[in-house]
């Protein structure tokens, strides 16, 4: 394929538009670059930092840079910056999506953006928004899942993949007539290459970002303590801008970081799933779909809304199928009738659901059932277990279920489900995928597996999670420990990851080796400080080793030691009479010989330090009488002085000593 820019000099319109007719797909090669449409420095040399060099990030700098750099580069996953475009970001993004379908799509912006695409983001042609500020650490997490999803295939649309892969016979007209529905709505698909090229204007400059302050403070604590009130009064959604959700994302809007706010949001979301769960144990499943959707508005990826999603689309699929085996069971082929064909004029036509239809109508049960259970043995085989919907192993044997409930061939075919199903929560134990292992677990209970064996799956789910969870924080551990970041900053810190195992995993491996390891740490710095007598540090690091379960006798050792130091310093910093000391070699100082010669008389005041070895060091002259005459001699003498070291407490310690040394001619 060859492509020319809309920038480019002699670039031809039509011609862009005739390459352009139909979305684009790019043949297998190389790794794919991440295209990045943004005008943000740092936010680039932090996509560079979290991809390079698996992939390359390549920069475009304005909308009609875009289309060229990816078809020019064969793009696999592309950002857009809110910031850097002038067309309103949903429908940019919607068209990037219907032109080029495979390209996973990550934006960045600010809360309102992200309402403007929410429908985007629930059905993943939008695959993840970014708020910002934005912190290394999100960055790489959602763009890893982008290139995951990208590798996944995740992104072809659903008729293109079905023209793509072999059908049944008698199936080919209809996916036909659903891509030319498909078609026939993509019309504006050309509008990248058919583009007049446009002057990009830089954006204006932001406003300088003021320090927080006691107000914003206290605004956004007002705001908070608004949407706890909301959240306890049950405000979940309504009334708008006086509900809990949008009181949480508004001061999340303020400070993304906020774990209150985090919290809050969290809790709006479980209360809003646990309310669907609720409904769907009642069998109201437009309510429970309505709960989920509201869920997943605000929280698209989260791991219970496609996990209930699915439950309600298997019990969608059980109520019609248990309906029609029940009239079936009883010999009423017309009520059995009648409950498929509502089925076949629903909102999802199913040919399925057709065929048992015609095949009840002709009496053929026996037949129909054998077809279901032959496609559901392929399924199986082929790994199709419970997707895509309705043409997975559990919906064939459901089907023929539904039809001969009392069939030894259905039944063991249901077994063979089972069994599959809880060796799949299995593997995925082992891959230490917990949400997957759940779904599996659920699939399972859902087919009738033991009621016990699906706990089963479900507990040691959960065990892996707390595992998962805890080996995260053992790491950021030690790497908090290794690079010096013992006790601050407080929320990222050795100390604070410690406290953390020991409120998830408190009698865990992981968490007894970091433990143990924070103490010989805690007592390592102990005996630091005491060591450059710091002696406040010092005893601030004991604290902290005494908590942490150091050896008691250890503890005892450094505090006797501290002690020690600091009774040694205090008495290094007094000063004694130099004759309270004994000394034990003396020199005599020298008269100068210019003041003996005129006869000038005088004194010298000296200060110096005796050590523990009885040498005298740091001698200071402090006055003399007259200035000039005789310090030099003074200095000289008192420097090769000796004397006993100075016991205190049991302990020889340093000694401080003041003298005045007189001068007088003999006459």
């Amino acid at each position: 394929m060859t492509v020319v820019a809309s920038n480019t000099p002699g670039h031809d319109p039509k011609a862009a538009a005739r390459a352009l007719d139909a979305p684009i797909r790019f043949a297998p090669g190389g790794p794919r670059p991440l295209i990045a449409l943004t005008k943000d420095a740092a936010l680039l040399a932090t996509l560079k930092k979290v991809t390079e060099p698996a992939h390359q990030v390549w920069p475009a700098a304005s909308e009609l840079d875009l289309p060229a750099g990816l078809m020019g580069h064969h793009a696999g996953v592309a950002l857009i910056d809110s910031a850097a475009i002038t067309t309103p970001i949903a429908t940019l993004t919607q068209r990037l999506h219907a032109q080029f379908p495979e390209l996973v799509l990550i934006v960045a912006g600010n809360a309102d953006e992200q309402a403007a695409l929410a429908a985007q983001i629930t059905e993943g042609s939008v695959h993840r928004f970014l708020h910002k500020p934005l912190s290394e650490q999100r960055v790489r997490l959602f763009v890893e899942a982008a290139w995951r999803r990208h590798e996944e295939g995740h992104v072809i649309p659903p008729a293109a993949a079905l023209l793509a892969s072999p059908q049944p016979p008698g199936r080919a007209a209809h996916w036909w007539l659903g891509l030319v529905a498909v078609v026939a709505a993509g019309g504006p698909l050309l509008w990248i290459g058919m583009r007049t090229p446009e002057v990009a204007l830089p954006p204006a400059p932001l406003p300088p970002t003021a320090p927080p302050s006691a107000a914003s403070d206290a605004a956004l604590e007002g705001l908070l303590a608004r949407a706890d009130r909301a959240l306890d009064a049950g405000r979940l959604l309504a009334p708008p801008g006086d509900n809990a959700a949008d009181l949480y994302r508004e001061a999340l809007a303020r400070n993304a970081r906020d774990t209150r706010a985090v919290n809050g949001l969290e809790q709006v979301i479980d209360r809003l799933l646990s309310a669907a769960e609720a409904q769907l144990q009642e069998h109201h499943l437009d309510a429970a779909q309505q709960l989920v959707d509201q869920a997943r508005a605000l929280s698209p990826n989260h791991p219970r809304v496609a996990f209930i999603t699915a439950q309600i689309g298997a019990q969608r699929e059980r109520a019609v199928l248990s309906k029609a085996q029940r009239a079936a069971a009883s010999g009423n082929v017309a009520a059995a009738l009648a409950v498929l064909d509502d089925a076949a004029h629903g909102s999802r036509p199913s040919t399925l659901v057709d065929e048992a239809r015609q095949e009840l109508a002709q009496q053929q049960v026996d037949a129909r059932v054998a077809d279901y259970l032959g496609r559901g043995r392929d399924a199986l085989n082929q790994g199709r277990l419970i997707e895509p919907v309705e043409d997975n192993a559990r919906f064939y044997i459901e089907s023929a279920r539904a039809l001969a409930p009392q069939s030894a061939g259905v039944q063991q075919a249901t077994q063979d489900l089972i069994t599959r199903l809880e060796s799949e929560s299995r593997a995925a134990l082992g891959a230490r995928n917990a949400d997957q292992a759940d779904v599996w677990a659920a699939a399972a209970g859902d087919a009738g597996a033991d009621p016990e064996q699906v706990a089963s799956l479900h507990t040691q789910a959960q065990q892996l999670r707390s595992t998962v969870a805890a080996d995260t924080l053992a790491h950021s551990f030690k790497e908090a420990l290794e690079q010096g970041r013992v006790l601050e900053p407080a929320t990222d810190s050795a100390k604070f990851y410690l406290a953390q195992l020991q409120q998830s995993d408190a009698a865990g491996p992981a968490t007894a080796a970091a433990r143990s390891a924070y103490a010989a740490r805690a007592l390592d710095e102990a005996r630091n400080t005491l060591r450059s007598q710091d002696f406040a540090g010092t005893r601030r690091w004991l604290t902290e080793a005494r908590t942490a379960g150091v050896d008691p006798g250890d503890i005892d050792k450094l505090d006797t030691a501290l002690a020690a130091a600091q009774d040694a310093a205090q008495q290094a910093s007094s000063i004694v009479n130099e004759s309270t000391l004994v000394r034990t070699h003396y020199v005599a100082p020298q008269f100068p010989q210019a003041a003996r010669e005129r006869g000038i008389d005088g004194w010298v005041d000296l200060q110096f330090l005796v050590d523990t070895d009885g040498a005298v060091s740091d001698v200071a002259i402090v006055g003399a009488q007259p200035a000039g005459i005789f310090e030099q001699a003074a200095l000289d003498a008192v420097r090769r002085w000796r004397y006993q070291p100075v016991v205190h407490n049991g302990h020889v310690v340093s000694q401080r000593a003041q003298l005045r040394l007189r001068f007088a001619v003999q006459r």
